[in-house]
């Protein structure tokens, strides 16, 4: 993760299973490089410790959330369609 310091309001990069995205940091305002954040619709709503962060994200990948909301669309079509 990345803090923009200097953004009004306070953003950040957060990586998502590899998935890099913005996302809003107001409601997490000290949260620092390094530590995980619960992040909805783009705003980081709650901090998270190493490992509930990791059972989270084991779970997400064993349920393929992650594939679902980061993957490559056409290509989880495919697989739903049984072409892939």
């Amino acid at each position: 993760m990345a803090v923009d310091d200097g953004s009004d309001p306070l953003t950040g990069l957060v990586d998502f299973g590899g998935v890099r995205k913005q996302a809003c940091l107001e409601y997490v305002p000290d949260v620092r490089v390094g530590e995980y954040v619960i992040v909805h619709v783009g705003f980081a709503l709650q901090r998270l410790d190493e490992e509930s962060a990791q059972a989270s994200l084991r779970l997400f990948e064993e349920l393929g959330l992650l594939e679902e909301e980061f993957g490559d669309s056409w290509e989880q079509a495919a697989k739903e369609a049984g072409t892939a």
